[in-house]
């Protein structure tokens, strides 16, 4: 897979983040956004490439995913900066749990430091049995 095109565009150009006084600052994700704009929805991504073939391991999956979501939001005119929301589906929390260095190395390599609104779920199984976890994303393109 080619390396995708990406947009820069400051996050604070549209969305603000919500995090109520008193509350604990989040690491690696947000209490809220607020956006407003056009949407960009991407489906349930998973980590393989172009040719359906998932590299081994959890954070190798992973990046492969962010890069596969990457390439959505270009697609769509959205950059990373956009990313209101992420829902993750993991197969094995203990995975996720013991791979959260590597990827957040690998998420800030392809997203930098934003951080939407984010939810962790953990599942049986996924409809690819070879991948390890499935994103969905919602990102807001700021209206003009």
């Amino acid at each position: 897979m080619s390396e995708p095109t990406v947009l820069k565009r400051p996050a604070s150009v549209a969305h603000t983040k919500l995090q109520p006084e008193g509350w604990p600052k989040p690491r690696g994700y947000s209490n809220g956004i607020r956006a407003r704009g056009d949407m960009v929805f991407v489906g349930g991504m998973v980590g393989w490439d172009a040719q359906e073939q998932f590299p081994e391991g959890f954070v190798p999956q992973a990046k492969q995913l962010f890069e596969n979501i990457l390439a959505v939001l270009t697609e769509g005119g959205a950059t990373p900066a956009d990313m209101v929301r992420m829902t993750w589906y993991v197969r094995d929390m203990e995975e996720y749990l013991a791979s959260r260095s590597g990827l957040g190395k690998a998420y800030r390599e392809v997203f930098g430091d934003n951080y939407p609104a984010m939810a962790l779920v953990e599942v049986s199984r996924l409809a690819e049995p070879k991948a390890r976890l499935e994103i969905e994303t919602t990102a807001v393109l700021p209206s003009p």
